[in-house]
């Protein structure tokens, strides 16, 4: 499944499956616990497609950090326990993946949501990352 149908919305936790549209809303399905539930148009919701990563030369689609985060894990989860590490531990990683990444710009929250996005992503196999094809 293509990120774009890969929803986050804000105030709950994990990440959504675009299901189906209906007038006001959306049906979702979340990735972990795979329970349907509406999603309103009043609440942010964001596609993991139209997000991007703040560099010093402008912005990086997530796609394409979350591909250099699979080739350095080589497919695998990322072994950082994310409510334990601290800023400096976070932002060696994201250099190592992303090392233009704008030190100013990208918070520490930043990087914890899109490593853990990551690990949710691998654990629930979603993890084809490669650039929609526009039809």
């Amino acid at each position: 499944i293509m990120l774009k149908k890969i929803l986050s919305i804000s105030g709950k936790p994990g990440l959504y499956k675009l299901i189906s549209q209906g007038r006001n809303m959306l049906i979702v399905e979340s990735l972990k616990e795979q329970k349907r539930m509406p999603a309103y148009a009043h609440e942010k919701i964001l596609s993991l497609g139209d997000i991007a990563m703040y560099t010093e030369e402008g912005e990086v689609p997530l796609n394409e950090v979350m591909n250099s985060i699979k080739e350095k894990e080589n497919g695998k989860l990322i072994n950082i326990d994310l409510k334990k590490a601290d800023s400096k531990v976070l932002s060696e990683y994201m250099k190592e993946i992303l090392p233009t990444y704008d030190k100013d710009r990208v918070y520490v929250s930043d990087m914890k949501k899109l490593f853990s996005w990551y690990n949710l992503l691998v654990e629930t196999n979603n993890d084809n990352f490669e650039k929609e094809e526009t039809k």
